[in-house]
């Protein structure tokens, strides 16, 4: 019995984000850009972190998608203070970015680059729960 909760234990530990509650898990609303802003659920991925689109807004008012239910953000995975890197996709242009987030109270400040750094976009998100 003892080497069956031995093992639980370890295999626990190896899953990391994926059972933890990580700070930045909740929902956010995006940046508008161009009116539209959307509802994302950072949640765990298997032992990353990714943030899936859930409500799409058009002027404040709740639309529908073809991008509801896809990921925002993914492969994101916590480096300390807050930190955090991993990929994000924009819908309005169809780009994924290699960029950071950082958590700071109810702010999420995300950036990203494409093309070595020759295009990027910034976004600050706020939390709604």
């Amino acid at each position: 019995m003892k080497n069956i909760m031995a093992a639980v234990v370890v295999g626990l530990m190896g899953t990391g984000a994926a059972w933890a509650a990580d700070p930045v898990f909740g929902m956010w609303q995006t940046q508008p850009d161009k009116g539209v802003y959307y509802h994302v659920e950072m949640k765990a991925c298997g032992a990353k972190i990714c943030g899936v689109f859930r409500q799409k807004f058009d002027n404040g008012a709740k639309v529908a998608s073809d991008v509801i239910g896809k990921n925002a953000m993914f492969d994101l995975v916590a480096t300390g203070n807050g930190e955090y890197e991993g990929k994000a996709w924009k819908p309005s242009n169809g780009k994924t970015y290699n960029g950071s987030g950082k958590l700071s109270g109810n702010s999420l400040k995300i950036g990203g680059c494409v093309l070595g750094g020759l295009i990027c976009s910034k976004q600050t998100w706020k939390r709604l729960n």
